[in-house]
């Protein structure tokens, strides 16, 4: 199959949901020790889209949010920085400004996160501000109410005019797993994101339960493998919402290297939408080198 040649998106693949819980508990019992325990918390760390998305944002707060960001912990200031600042698009501007000079990219959500409940039009506006205002990267949502009626072609239209109005910023796409209730359903989401366009599939907003789960990222995971045998194009993933302990995030690690390979381990091709997740990583790497652990609140919140 070329990219070019785009599936039926009414035909369903069928989920094995109890192999897919099954295997996800069995990778849940391997144990990462000593210095390869090390390695994987720093690059657990180096994955984070550290992430404010509330309505009291502030200059100020955002600004202090990107200090944390270029240096998560200043007694260790070798730590890798995160890979990316997530914030409205309002806030833009004043991200790229506080990480002039670093790699560390400006996300913004768009499409009228987190419902997705507007006109196409004003979602696109909303992307175009973004991308306007110094966006490297692109969160949107997809309309799950159109998706769970069946409006597929909309779904994929949405996405690819939204692509376009990226211009050269990554499109990440949001399927909000949680409110699509079934493992065939995140399937075939992810299927209409990725030939649609998508740079990235990522599971939640982080505004409902359930978010992330490692059942919903390794079917996710299983679609990215499959579309890149058949059009050889990698994509990355993004779960997003409640991992919020560095053991959790070790398993998703473990996730990945067993179902799409080691070079996905990179954070051009995945990162943890979980900022609670930062202070975890780095009390488990304090830990790990001084064999002590910090209270948390030697550790900032911003």
């Amino acid at each position: 199959m070329s990219t070019n040649t785009i599936p039926d998106f009414n035909t369903t693949v069928s989920i094995d949901k109890v192999g897919v819980e099954e295997r996800v508990s069995r990778l849940n019992k391997r144990s990462i020790k000593k210095e390869s325990k090390m390695q994987a918390l720093k690059l657990a760390l180096s994955m984070i889209d550290l992430t404010t998305l509330e309505g009291k944002d502030s200059e100020g707060k955002v600004v202090q949010l990107c200090r944390k960001a270029r240096v998560p912990y200043a007694p260790m200031p070798e730590l890798p920085s995160v890979a990316a600042i997530c914030v409205y698009p309002n806030m833009v501007s004043t991200a790229k400004k506080a990480l002039q000079g670093t790699e560390i990219n400006v996300a913004s959500v768009a499409t009228a996160f987190p419902s997705g409940m507007a006109p196409l039009q004003v979602k696109l506006d909303d992307t175009k501000y973004a991308v306007e205002e110094g966006a490297d990267e692109i969160d949107m949502v997809i309309s799950r109410g159109e998706f769970l009626k069946g409006n597929y072609n909309l779904i994929f239209d949405e996405i690819a005019a939204i692509k376009d109005a990226c211009g050269d910023a990554h499109l990440k796409v949001i399927l909000e797993t949680g409110e699509l209730e079934t493992y065939e359903n995140v399937r075939k989401a992810s299927d209409i994101a990725m030939y649609a366009g998508a740079d990235f599939i990522k599971t939640s907003t982080g505004k409902i339960s359930p978010a992330a789960t490692q059942p919903v990222t390794l079917v996710m995971l299983e679609a990215i493998r499959d579309y890149y045998q058949a059009t050889g194009k990698m994509i990355g993933m993004k779960p997003a919402g409640g991992i919020r302990k560095a053991k959790q995030a070790l398993q998703y690690l473990v996730l990945v290297k067993e179902t799409l390979g080691a070079k996905w381990l990179t954070p051009e091709w995945f990162r943890f939408g979980a900022s609670s997740l930062t202070n975890d990583l780095l009390m488990q790497i304090v830990k790990q080198e001084t064999g002590v652990y910090q209270s948390s609140y030697y550790f900032s919140t911003d």
